[in-house]
């Protein structure tokens, strides 16, 4: 079945199911709800994972990485200097056409960074990263507190898709950079899961990685933006 040669992968990746979700942009518990994957769920997980070999995701025939891929090649982050974004498209040995994209990274502590985030505002990105086969991106940023500790910690970036402020565009389970006006009037930018709420549906839950963080219930009518993490990038080494 599709489903367990995806959970071969993922176990391949020395991933979780929940990173494999946040990168495919599938649903939390995608796997342990289906039997079978539709093609527009199989075109998502081919985009966030090129290296798969088709045929084998879909028959378990041939293997399970293409040529290209098999002998330790790894992605190379290229961070470049500030100048206009170019694309080129080219075609991987999946055949499908993939972006190769100049993202922006943004630095929320300047004037109007909160508003790059969430609108197209003109405020200039610090730098623009390049990396090959990436999901599209609207942007990055720079990790800020250990709220998501471990999965995610301070100086990280995350790379993120701005989505329509509308609850029932929510991916339930999903990680988000929230943008939130209290009703004093304080904003702030967050990364959080997002869940439901039992107080209702006008309303919903924040939840951190770290455990030392209390999840939050916050009307949906103080969330003025959302943008769906689709990857994240840990430096290592400082030298």
């Amino acid at each position: 079945m599709i489903v367990d040669r995806i959970l071969q992968f993922i176990e391949y990746k020395g991933i979780n199911k929940r990173k494999f979700y946040i990168e495919t942009g599938l649903s939390n518990g995608f796997l342990d709800k289906v039997k079978d994957i539709g093609a527009s769920k199989i075109e998502h997980i081919l985009n966030a994972y090129p290296e798969i070999c088709t045929e084998w995701l879909l028959t378990g025939n041939g293997d399970m990485l293409l040529k290209s891929h098999k002998f330790g090649g790894q992605l190379n982050i290229k961070i470049d200097s500030v100048h206009e974004p170019n694309t080129t498209s080219y075609k991987p040995e999946n055949k499908e056409s993939i972006q190769k994209q100049q993202i922006p990274l943004y630095n929320i502590q300047a004037p109007g960074g909160i508003a790059s985030l969430f609108q197209d505002a003109n405020q200039d990105p610090i730098e623009f990263i390049s990396i090959p086969y990436l999901p599209k991106c609207d942007g990055a940023i720079h990790v800020n507190g250990d709220s998501m500790h471990p999965l995610l910690k301070s100086g990280d970036i995350v790379m993120y898709k701005r989505m329509n402020n509308v609850i029932e565009n929510i991916f339930w389970g999903e990680m988000y950079l929230v943008y939130l006006i209290t009703d004093d009037l304080e904003e702030f930018v967050m990364i959080k899961w997002i869940q439901k709420s039992d107080k209702g549906d006008d309303w919903i839950k924040l939840v951190s990685e770290n455990p030392q963080h209390q999840p939050k219930e916050v009307l949906f009518t103080n969330i003025k933006g959302l943008a769906l993490v689709k990857v994240s990038i840990r430096i290592n080494a400082t030298y």
